[in-house]
């Protein structure tokens, strides 16, 4: 029976074979004194359990598939950035000398080396000059697949959106457009770049200067256990991982933290049990509508449980009293202390796994 089982089992997935051997270790422990009986009796326990277990995280498997789907492991639009390219655009994101006073760089507020996740976990993030600034920073990572950009959405694409962070008076401060543009093409160290990311056209100009930072940009794409899950390791998640994933696909967390983000792609509103900044009125400040009062993108959850504080103001310091405020959203039950236990841990399978949790 267990070579069998072992032969059908590596069909499908050659780990749920160690499962089988520390399944059968652990209860060979537990039954060294057993009659050639028991033994019988413990051979089929073991092939029920594993057969069960199998078949429950291939159900939820599935199950996330169609509800949340698989990321691809590049970015749409990607398939034409050169490394040059790239080069540029990391160049670019790098420079503190791009910024009012020379002390600041987009990777300030979005670092990425080490195990940063491209935010800095400040509740909000402060200017080249000091100066606070509105909402809390989203990771950069995975931004390439965002098809709304900023809280308010007030961007929709990487190209419209690469530029604003320079000329920002929250952040770096540079007066104008011109300006970046001049410190760029008076850095002779720049020539190279831009000369290796466009041979026929290799003068700085805003322009390339977006789809250098796009490129970049669209490189910063963030695999998890999850995402091996997803794509061919049924037996990637733990168990209360798995029952984690349930739960949050029991509840309903996907009608808004949809598709392979986990979000992002939607605007709700804010629930109003608790008190966030209340002089931010959201989506509504870029439309102008008021039916858009206290609407903010919905963030997707991938790298989440790296990444906090949380909310658009940064007013939630840890995930478990994060998810504990999504109790006020329209689930399809209310979820316990415990339960929100599990859904923390599903939560961390979605974290790079190149970052620590």
């Amino acid at each position: 029976m267990f070579s069998s089982f072992i032969t059908f089992c590596s069909k499908f997935n050659s780990n749920i074979i160690n499962l089988f051997l520390i399944h059968l270790t652990l209860a060979s422990c537990n039954f060294l004194d057993t009659t050639n009986k028991n033994n019988s009796q413990l051979e089929n326990w073991i092939t029920l359990s594993l057969v069960t277990n199998y078949s429950y995280a291939s159900d939820l498997q599935r199950s996330a598939r169609e509800k949340i789907g698989i990321l691809p492991s590049s970015v749409p639009g990607s398939e034409t950035d050169s490394i040059a390219l790239i080069n540029l655009g990391n160049k670019l994101f790098r420079d503190n000398r791009l910024s009012s006073n020379h002390v600041q760089s987009c990777l300030t507020c979005h670092p990425i080396d080490g195990n940063a996740v491209g935010m800095d976990r400040q509740s909000t993030s402060r200017g080249t000059f000091g100066q606070l600034g509105k909402r809390n920073t989203p990771t950069i990572l995975n931004v390439g697949f965002l098809p709304i950009i900023f809280w308010d959405g007030r961007r929709n694409t990487l190209y419209e959106q690469a530029i604003d962070p320079f000329v920002n008076p929250l952040e770096m401060s540079l007066p104008s457009e011109t300006e970046l543009l001049t410190r760029i093409q008076n850095d002779s160290s720049y020539t190279s770049f831009f000369a290796n990311a466009f041979p026929d056209s290799p003068a700085p100009s805003i322009h390339s200067i977006r789809l250098g930072l796009v490129a970049f940009e669209r490189s910063l794409v963030s695999k998890s256990r999850f995402d091996d899950f997803l794509e061919s390791n049924v037996l990637a998640l733990k168990t209360d991982e798995l029952e984690g994933l349930k739960i949050f696909l029991d509840v309903g967390c996907t009608n808004c933290h949809d598709q392979n983000l986990l979000g992002g792609s939607k605007f709700a509103k804010l629930d109003t049990a608790h008190s966030y900044n209340a002089n931010d009125f959201g989506r509504s400040e870029f439309t102008g509508n008021s039916a858009d009062n206290f609407f903010f993108k919905v963030p997707p959850l991938r790298n989440v449980t790296l990444t906090a504080p949380y909310f658009h103001d940064g007013s939630v310091s840890t995930i478990k009293e994060a998810v504990r405020r999504m109790n006020h959203y329209n689930l399809n039950r209310t979820i316990s202390n415990s339960e929100i236990d599990l859904l923390v841990s599903f939560l961390k399978t979605l974290s790079d796994k190149t970052k620590t949790n």
